[in-house]
Order: C-alpha cells, then structure tokens, then sequence
C-alpha cells in the first residue's frame, strides 16, 4: 500500500483509529478520546512534528520524556545510522563487539571513570531489571526500597519496583519490594536494614510530578546505604545525559551511586538502546558469570552507533550551557503564570493548584500548538521538556504559546 497523508498507510484518521484500537489498543484510544487528543504524529523534524491528517504543526516540549532530546531526526544521529547501515546490523550479542566496547567506554568517562562497568539493554525498563538483579546478586539480600510514586519501567523487576497502578492489574506483587515518600530521609532511614539489596531512585522523579529534592536528600540517601551495606541505583532515563544541565543529574547534587540506569535519549530517537552503568566491584559479577544475562538486541551495534553520534553532540563544546541558558529563559518568562515551575535544565514542571489541572493543561496547550502532557502519578502537574536543541526562535514561539495559553 502506498501510504497517504505524511507516511501514514491508511487513507484517513478514522481508519488509522479503528485499525489501531482493533488491533493495538482500544483503551488508550478511548482515553484520548475522551480527552480530545486525536492525534496522529505524521511528519517530523527538528523540535516539530506534524498531525498526519489535519497538518498541523505542534512543538514537541514532551520528547517522550527524554527520548528526543536532540530534536526529530538529528542530522548527526541519523546520518551516522544511515551510513553504519551500509556495513552493519544489529551484531551477535554472544561475541566481543568494538561497537559496544566504544561506547560503553565512552559512557565510563561520563562518570569520570567511576562507573567503568556498563551492560547494555533495550529500554529503561530493561536497565533497571539488570541494575536489580546485580544488587541482589552482588549483597545476597532480597530487599529494593524505592520512592512512591515513582517509575522505573514496566518490566518485572522495574515493575515491582514501580507504582501500584502499573503492577496491581497483573496479579500478586513480587514480596521484598517496599516504596516510602520522596524526599523523606526519616522515612529512608527507618525502611533501609540488613535485608536492604538496594535503594532505587529517580534523582527528579518525572512521572510523580518533577518534585525537586531537597537540599542533602540524596546525599542522606547515600549515607544511608553507605552505613548499612546497601547499593544505591540512581535512574537517570529521564534526566540523563544533558536533560538537566549535566551530563548526569546526581552531579549536581554531589551524589556517587553504585549503579547509574540511562535510556531514552541515549539513541537520539532513533535506535532504541538502554545501558546501566556500575562499580567495578558490582561488575566482576559478570567475570565468573559472563553469560548469565544476556539481551538479543540489547547494544545493537546499530544503536551503539546512534549512541556514540549522540554523545558527540551532547560532550560538544557549549551544548550543556546553553541548556541552562535556555531553561533559565523559560524560567524567567514564566514567573507569573498561574503554575509553580519544578525546573533544572531543560527538565521542567508546571505544578497547577488542584488535583487534574494538569490534565487540562496538557489539553489547552497541545489545543495551542505545543505538546506536552501530564504527569500521571501527580495530575497536576504537566511535564515540559522541549527539546535540547531548541533554536531562540523557536524558544521565542513556545514561550508566547505557553504565555497566551495560561496567561
């Protein structure tokens, strides 16, 4: 069939609906619905995409929490994926590959060599079930404590680890997983004993709404861990690799985790690749078990390459000062709108007064031309993360969309 309308292989949006509800998901086309967002991503490219049938042009200030960070189709990323296809594939996971050997080494000296062990994955989710799984390998203990709220992934492990709303539907909870508040370190302090494998947390937990850590929250977290045996696990899938204004966000709060999870962004959009970073002491698991964990498609060496095309743009000169200028612009112009903003970098927030105002929020302003959405474990809140590309004209455009929306 020849597609129509922006790429799109069925003639119309009705048809397009019907045949993603019969066939992928009902449920979630009755929730847009419901909400009136009818929408079908067709064209897209740099900070935009475009509506497949009415060819409307929306700012993407979502980026799939991350995963576009460097705007649709980066000419670096892209480009560097097109040409390894004339010589690549995804590789053999089971051999030795140059590919992800670079990257991983590339990924160690984020960290300033303090996590030189890196495996690899697919999705979040994923990285997450593997940083567990080395955490009760690695202390002989059963027990992850993670943030309420909180999100890690819909895997098995990731899940448990997750909200009730994502774990409840599917049966009885994995036992040995506990959640306490974000940002209460009392709460911490009493949950983390003996039997504590790891502490599992997002530094700004997205999905919860973006509530800022306090002042030494991480830090007393670490302490803790560090005092009773237990591996500290930061998920930094969302708020990684430049998001935040560093390459890392538990840089700017001094924090040295054992165990670092990154996705999303990691590939540009372009190639799904995860990866969790860790201690050499955590990795030498792997020395008299190197093939206990393996992942088909985990580290293409196609993703490896859109991985590495990444880095580059986010490691050049600039780049990460320039997310702080940009976020401090939005900071600066949305100080009187009706919204406290939650913000580091480009991560931000725009915590509403009453329960669902995100929600209507995320509504009004896709309504306006820029698409963002709301968090769902805080409906309150709508998440705004405009890409890290994001030129000033078009800063200018999204901040006079977003001040005749809510202003």
């Amino acid at each position: 069939m020849t597609p129509d309308h922006a790429g799109q292989p069925y003639p119309s949006a009705a048809a397009t609906i019907e045949a993603f509800a019969t066939h992928v998901n009902r449920g979630k086309v009755a929730t847009f619905e419901a909400l009136g967002l009818e929408l079908i991503m067709g064209d897209r490219v740099g900070s935009r995409f475009r509506d497949a049938f009415d060819g409307r042009w929306l700012y993407n200030c979502h980026c799939n929490g991350g995963v576009f960070n460097l705007g649709h189709r980066n000419p670096a990323v892209s480009g560097a994926v097109r040409e390894a296809m004339d010589h690549l594939d995804v590789g053999n996971h089971h051999l030795v590959s140059g590919w992800r050997a670079k990257l991983a080494q590339r990924l160690a000296a984020t960290t300033g060599g303090r996590l030189p062990g890196v495996v690899f994955g697919v999705g979040g989710g994923e990285a997450n079930d593997l940083a567990i799984k080395v955490a009760l390998a690695h202390t002989g203990r059963p027990g992850i404590i993670s943030a309420v709220g909180g999100y890690h992934g819909h895997t098995g492990l990731s899940m448990a680890a997750g909200d009730p709303e994502y774990r409840d539907p599917f049966g009885p909870n994995l036992p040995f997983f506990s959640q306490v508040p974000f940002n209460d370190l009392a709460a911490m302090d009493a949950a983390v004993g003996d039997d504590t494998a790891a502490v599992l947390l997002e530094p700004i937990p997205a999905t919860l709404g973006m509530p800022i850590p306090g002042a030494g929250y991480l830090t007393g977290v670490e302490r803790i861990c560090r005092d009773r045996g237990a591996c500290l696990i930061i998920d930094e899938v969302q708020t990684g690799l430049g998001r935040t204004g560093t390459v890392w966000y538990c840089e700017q709060e001094g924090v040295r985790p054992d165990i670092v999870t990154t996705g999303k962004g990691l590939s540009g959009g372009i190639y799904p690749i995860s990866a969790t970073l860790m201690t050499s002491e955590l990795h030498a698991f792997f020395d008299d078990h190197p093939f206990v964990h393996v992942s088909t498609f985990g580290g293409a060496e196609l993703g490896c390459v859109a991985g590495l095309a990444a880095l580059d743009v986010i490691e050049s000169p600039g780049f990460l000062a320039r997310v702080q200028e940009v976020g401090a612009r939005f900071e600066d112009a949305f100080a009187d709108l009706p919204f406290d903003l939650r913000r580091r970098g480009l991560f931000m927030g725009f915590k509403f007064p009453g329960a669902g105002d995100g929600m209507a929020a995320a509504r009004d302003v896709i309504t306006a031309g820029v698409f963002a959405v709301f968090a769902n474990n805080d409906t309150s809140t709508l998440q705004f993360l405009p890409p890290l590309t994001v030129s000033d004209d078009e800063v200018d455009d999204i901040i006079a969309i977003v001040r005749a929306t809510f202003g």
